[in-house]
């Protein structure tokens, strides 16, 4: 869903899969409802558009109380293991224990527009001094404008840019223009809120699954080894902080990230740690390379990490092995199993440009 009004206004997009002109809805109060049709998919395959290297602004940390903290106290560093192929990871090991985030607590923008109050003067623009001009020139001492486009979660574009190959998800996005920046906040819909609240004991499980595969792979303190004995904690979380442009379209977002490599010889050293079924037919490889790879892709890509880490399990929740996957690599790897001739990363970047 989406909207938009004057200096204070308010916009909302839903997601809608058949194709006409985006019709909008007004109401007396000022909002209006649009639906962003994503039929027929070949109006997504455009060109590549310019996307600039995301550059960090900033970082925050969300506590065991899931409170924010203007630091990189929850930051993970990676820890590989000595072979790739030879591992034995227990991913159900201290489900009983794990601590829960409450999931009915809404956070929206909250903690990254608190990033944003804390870190108003990154965003000032100094104004260049001429040759004609002999005024002194000095920095705005009150910011009134972020001087940015687009304000949001991570989460969100990269749910926008997989629209195309997500055709069983809807979406509602709340769009706010305030001092010439619009704020996108995404909204659960009805069939996702019905979805968690009839989430089985087995789903329960492989979602933790995730998050203590992290917990065999990372240490809290750099030059540590990871610790499998303390309960899970999903409240916890590391947002990095990023600021890129689409085209003539600044944007500035936070996203969460695994963990950092300090080995890594790029300059973006974060790792996204993810796990995946183990293949035993082509029928699985090809869902793997169609759907999961491409939907790691555009939420690596698009806040520059460079490297995903994949453990592949078994159905008791063992990983056996890992498998080491460059962000830029998948784009080519998607394309052995092709759909109508369009590519992938074409289509899902032609989403941003028409949303």
């Amino acid at each position: 869903m989406m909207s938009c009004e004057s200096d204070f206004g308010k916009r909302s997009l839903k997601r809608k899969n058949e194709f006409s002109s985006h019709p909008v809805t007004k109401f007396d109060n000022g909002l209006q409802v649009s639906k962003f049709q994503t039929e027929p998919r070949d109006q997504f395959n455009k060109a590549f558009p310019f996307f600039r290297i995301p550059e960090e602004y900033g970082y925050f940390s969300q506590d065991c109380g899931r409170q924010f903290c203007s630091d990189k106290s929850q930051m993970r560093f990676y820890v590989p293991p000595a072979s790739m192929n030879r591992v034995k990871y227990d991913l159900t090991r201290g489900y009983s224990n794990l601590i829960r985030k409450d999931e009915n607590k809404k956070e929206y923008l909250d903690d990254l527009l608190k990033w944003v109050v804390e870190n108003k003067k990154k965003f000032q623009v100094i104004p260049r001094q001429t040759k004609d001009s002999d005024e002194d020139i000095h920095p705005q001492k009150c910011v009134t404008s972020l001087n940015t486009d687009f304000v949001c979660w991570r989460g969100l574009l990269t749910k926008l840019l997989c629209t195309p190959y997500e055709n069983r998800d809807g979406w509602i996005i709340a769009i706010t223009l305030f001092r010439g920046t619009y704020y996108l906040c995404e909204f659960e819909t009805e069939e996702k809120r019905h979805e968690r609240e009839t989430t089985t004991e087995r789903q329960d499980q492989m979602c933790y699954w995730g998050w203590k595969f992290e917990q065999y792979l990372t240490s809290t303190v750099e030059g540590g080894s990871p610790d499998t004995s303390v309960p899970v904690n999903n409240n916890e979380g590391f947002c990095s902080v990023v600021r890129t442009r689409l085209n003539a379209h600044s944007l500035v977002f936070g996203g969460e990230v695994d963990c950092i490599d300090l080995t890594h010889g790029s300059k973006n050293k974060y790792v996204e740690l993810k796990t995946s079924r183990k293949i035993d037919h082509p029928k699985q490889e090809e869902k793997f390379h169609r759907y999961k790879l491409i939907k790691w892709w555009a939420q690596s890509f698009l806040i520059g990490i460079e490297k995903i880490i994949c453990g592949f399990r078994d159905d008791d929740g063992i990983v056996h092995s890992l498998e080491e996957f460059p962000t830029q690599g998948i784009p080519d790897l998607v394309k052995i199993f092709p759909v109508s001739g369009y590519s992938e990363s074409m289509e899902c970047s032609g989403v941003l440009q028409l949303s």
